[in-house]
């Protein structure tokens, strides 16, 4: 809340704070009596408006005359015409906007001589929580053009509330302002009473604008701007008794009596959000977009409908709105409270703006239910940036666009049924006879060979290591099936066997000379099939690392030359025997490695040599 000069003035001077002296005017014909009573000879007629730059303003009236809002009258009669001229018109300055604010009131105080102007402020550091002193030798000006022109002749520093403001930080003052002697001790005397009203009466923020050295010699207040804690007011009635309701906005002062969190800005799009923190983001991203926020509204966590039918009223009775946003997350607040509240205050104002509403939380389908139903033309919105750029989309165009309608759920297929569109026909086929080592035997890109698949599918992948008899190369990629097939069919005794490396050469090296062509004798897989289980399990103690990856190279080079007419018939020839591959099962608990080595015997001497 923010109080007059001359109020600031009043309430400085009970804690014995030096101010000249001054008389608060309502009407043009109290000026006259005023100037008397202060006796002049010179005399200082102020505007009193709560903004800053009164000095440099301008009124927009042409009968208020080209002066500022701070004049000087060296006669009584002057006095009395600088109030007929200021009293009642609009003064214009960098802090009121264009618009201006209506001068309802002057203070006419007694004229000072001024030797120097300092500037001395205090608030409340927000990283600290303490109370912060800003001061600086360039008093009477705007103290944001020193911060930025030159921020050296700036000192700011806090006070440790459990000390309070102690002898040091009156030395750090006058140090700082360059006063020595009796000024030093004056400063020291001025400070402590500020840091005193300042704490007692809980003010945000005290600004003494200039402080001022007189000729006399006297360390004085000139001018003073107070605004107070508003959380804090219920402690200080008096400080409420000096509210002037004609500086607030009237939007502002009626959301105060729903205790909503409501102020104006310049822009065009109407909030309405719970919580100051998504309020802000609201307001943010609505900038983002190319459009400016005409407010900022908290309903709170806990609104009721009457609260929310109340801050609608306010949002639509700003001639500046050309849409409204409604966003809100349901934790305390309950969506369909505020669904209801949008819908009364909409019944009763009417809706003339396009309005998008954004509900996400508690009762999130019941609130968007009620507006559904509801028969408006409300603009749904998924989340807070589709919320935001329809709004703008809807103000700029001129008309909200049209709602879309939800999209329809895309219908979910079985994973295998996906699994086998993605994939080849013969990566499906394979898939089917429960391998899992399908997706690493390189083989499985070429063309499959289908009516011997399943009956060397049956037949261990190891006998495949057998070196074949030179075949034409144009032929090999006919039976790249069998190959495919055969590396797989160990898989569940590659599983257990501690030689996955050799499973995988044989395919690989097959498969990148000629594409695993030498899998096609499958007489050579038969006779493994049969291998009775106890010989395979005894043939598990036998480590076979090295001739399982000898047989893998020596077989890869004369695979190539595989006829192509013993293929031809000796596959369906291994369909018989493939029944005996029931004993696999028993045979796949020994290493695969064991299986590899009658092909280590037959192979190259080159291929053990290099092994």
């Amino acid at each position: 809340m923010n109080i007059h000069e001359y109020q600031a003035k009043a309430l400085l001077k009970e804690f014995g704070a030096p101010v000249s002296n001054g008389v608060a005017i309502f009407k043009a014909s109290e000026a006259k009596a005023a100037a008397k009573k202060l006796g002049g000879p010179l005399w200082v007629v102020k505007s009193q408006i709560h903004a800053g730059g009164r000095g440099k303003g301008k009124f927009k009236e042409k009968a208020a005359g080209e002066k500022g809002g701070v004049r000087l009258a060296k006669s009584i009669e002057e006095v009395e015409a600088f109030a007929k001229q200021m009293l009642g018109n609009t003064l214009v300055t960098v802090q009121t906007g264009p618009t201006g604010k209506q001068v309802n009131r002057l203070y006419i105080e007694d004229g000072s001589d001024i030797e120097k102007e300092f500037y001395l402020s205090m608030l409340v550091d927000r990283e600290t929580g303490r109370v912060a002193y800003v001061v600086s030798t360039e008093g009477g000006m705007d103290i944001e053009a020193v911060a930025h022109d030159t921020p050296e002749k700036i000192k700011t520093f806090s006070v440790d509330p459990a000390t309070g403001f102690m002898p040091h930080h009156a030395r750090t003052i006058a140090k700082t302002l360059g006063l020595t002697g009796d000024l030093a001790k004056q400063a020291e005397v001025v400070a402590g009473i500020l840091y005193k009203a300042f704490v007692a009466k809980d003010m945000a923020m005290l600004e003494i604008n200039p402080l001022i050295v007189t000729k006399q010699g006297q360390l004085k207040v000139l001018d003073a701007k107070v605004s107070f804690d508003s959380n804090a007011l219920y402690r200080h009635p008096d400080v409420v008794s000096l509210r002037d309701i004609t500086e607030e906005d009237e939007k502002e002062i009626e959301a105060s009596k729903y205790d909503l969190a409501y102020i104006a800005l310049d822009g065009t799009i109407g909030c309405m959000v719970n919580g100051a923190g998504l309020a802000m983001a609201t307001l943010d991203i609505i900038q983002l977009y190319g459009e400016s926020p005409a407010n900022f509204l908290d309903v709170g966590g806990g609104a009721s409908e009457e609260k929310v039918t109340a801050a609608f009223k306010i949002i639509t009775a700003d001639p500046k709105v050309k849409g409204i946003l409604v966003n809100i997350f349901g934790g305390i607040m309950k969506c369909d409270v505020i669904a209801r509240g949008v819908l009364a205050a909409v019944k009763t104002v009417g809706l003339k703006v396009p309005l998008v509403v954004r509900l996400e939380g508690t009762n999130v389908e019941e609130g968007k239910k009620i507006i559904r139903e509801s028969g408006l033309n409300v603009i749904p919105a998924d989340d807070l940036d589709d919320a935001a750029q329809k709004i703008v989309n809807a103000v700029k165009g001129g008309k909200a666009p049209a709602p879309k309608a939800p999209a329809k759920k895309p219908e979910t297929k079985k994973p295998e049924a996906k699994k086998a569109e993605k994939k080849p026909a013969s990566k499906a086929a394979a898939k089917s006879t429960g391998s899992k080592t399908s997706s690493k035997a390189p083989a499985a890109k070429a063309p499959a060979a289908k009516a011997p698949a399943k009956a060397a599918a049956k037949a261990p992948a190891k006998a495949a290591a057998k070196p074949a008899a030179p075949a034409k190369k144009a032929e090999a990629p006919k039976a790249a099936a069998p190959a495919k097939a055969a590396a797989k069919a160990p898989a569940k005794a590659a599983a257990k066997a501690p030689a996955k490396a050799a499973a995988k050469a044989p395919a690989k090296a097959a498969a990148a000379k000629a594409p695993a062509k030498a899998a096609a004798p499958a007489k050579a897989a038969a006779p493994a099939a049969k291998a009775p289980a106890k010989a395979a399990k005894g043939a598990a103690k036998a480590p076979a690392k090295a001739p399982a990856k000898a047989p893998a190279k020596a077989a890869a080079k004369p695979a190539a030359a595989a006829p192509a007419a013993a293929k031809k018939a000796e596959a369906p020839k291994a369909a018989a025997p493939a029944k005996a591959a029931a004993p696999a099962k028993a045979a796949a608990k020994a290493p695969a490695k064991a299986a590899a080595k009658p092909a280590a015997a037959k192979a190259p001497a080159k291929g053990k040599g290099k092994k």
